[in-house]
């Protein structure tokens, strides 16, 4: 009677353990490619002492391509294109960036929550906490875009961008 009791303890004891264990871990999968679309319009930021940031996101096939410049004074001082498109095999976006007379830059972005979504180098995926730069952006509503710039995960930049079109 002893052993059928005590086994009959540990059974019940692992069958609620497991469920506890797999409530903790199963999670909604985000739709990456939707909360995607977050980024479409035309966007503006001031951030900058006389510089303004001009980005407009447009689709593209099945992605998006993007432009940007900074403009200080009437003078394009920066400017750059995007190419942004999800692959599904490792369920983020891949972006390039093209910034005149800069090599090309490659990262992955992924959203973690569906207002909040990070970005890595893409070198830096297998290892993101390692990264010496990364961004987080948030959509705190959907004509207003946070982007904080970490590097070696401290915060060193936040500029805010708002939806003109």
């Amino acid at each position: 009677m002893k052993t059928y009791s005590l086994t009959l303890i540990i059974a019940v004891f692992f069958l609620f353990s497991s469920n506890v264990i797999q409530s903790q871990t199963t999670q909604t999968k985000l739709n990456q490619v939707e909360l995607m679309k977050q980024f479409i319009g035309t966007w503006e930021s001031d951030g900058n002492k006389d510089t303004i940031c001009y980005w407009d996101i447009k689709t593209f096939g099945t992605g998006y391509e993007g432009y940007f410049k900074y403009v200080t004074n009437g003078k394009i001082v920066t400017e750059g294109k995007e190419l942004w498109g999800y692959d599904q095999r490792i369920d983020k976006c891949i972006m390039s960036e093209m910034i005149k007379g800069m090599d090309i830059e490659l990262y992955a972005t992924w959203f973690i929550s569906k207002n909040r979504c990070n970005m890595y180098p893409y070198g830096d995926i297998p290892n993101p906490e390692k990264a010496s730069s990364n961004w987080e952006v948030e959509f705190p509503s959907p004509d207003v875009l946070v982007e904080t710039t970490f590097v070696n995960n401290n915060p060193v930049k936040i500029d805010t961008y708002t939806r003109v079109k």
